[in-house]
């Protein structure tokens, strides 16, 4: 997350007569973020940053601003084939924010006022509306829209004209063109097949217990 300061709130015009004291006419007043045209400032923000995350080897998945008090928030979302960590993360922003200062030393201001940035990856909730959102889901339980039917299926391959789609054991070649955007479902595995690692299986309790009984044998011969 960074955050970078240009200048302070105007202070609150001090008037004399009835109503509030000119000091709880400030206090009352909360600094906002200048106004400017967001579509316009996303514009210039993706035409910079966009460049700088493909570079370094990711995809620019989504690119947010918002207005929040005195200052704007920048949210980034980034991804690649086998994820990203939270090093990845770092390393992006700094990189995003190195090259929002140097655009603006060259080009002028391109967001005007404070601004937050933040860097993540995109979550499961994210619509697969690309070639390369499926792919990154192959083997995952997903919904979506077929012909103006929802099925809800496994992603068991896809390439860059479509998936291979497998629902209730039944596989069918899927082109992007008849696809709605895709949905993960959450999956959750069954208690009764889960593994936990403190408690022995059947087979090592047997085995303690033989071991016990060869324990029990021996010291009866020593003695």
């Amino acid at each position: 997350m960074t955050q970078r300061g240009r200048g302070g709130a105007r202070p609150a015009n001090r008037r004399s007569g009835g109503g509030r004291s000119p000091q709880a006419a400030e206090e009352t007043r909360q600094p906002t973020a200048p106004r400017i045209d967001l579509v316009a400032a996303r514009s210039r923000v993706r035409a910079v940053i966009e460049p700088v995350v493909v570079a370094a080897g990711f995809d620019l998945e989504d690119l947010h601003l918002s207005r929040a008090g005195r200052r704007h928030v920048l949210r980034v979302l980034v991804d690649a084939d086998g994820g990203i960590s939270l090093d990845d993360v770092a390393v992006v922003s700094r990189e995003i924010s190195q090259a929002l200062d140097a655009a603006e030393e060259a080009q002028g201001e391109v967001l005007a006022g404070e601004y937050q940035l933040e860097v993540g990856s995109p979550g499961v909730d994210r619509p697969l509306t690309l070639p390369r959102h499926w792919r990154r889901n192959v083997s995952r339980l997903v919904t979506v829209t077929v012909a103006g039917r929802s099925l809800t299926g496994r992603v068991t391959a896809a390439d860059e004209t479509g998936i291979e789609f497998d629902v209730d054991g039944k596989s069918s070649r899927l082109p992007y063109a008849e696809l709605g955007p895709g949905k993960v479902q959450i999956e959750f595995k069954r208690l009764d097949e889960a593994v936990f690692p403190d408690e022995p299986d059947e087979g090592d309790a047997d085995e303690d217990d033989e071991e016990d009984e060869d324990d029990e044998d021996g010291e009866g011969e020593d003695k």
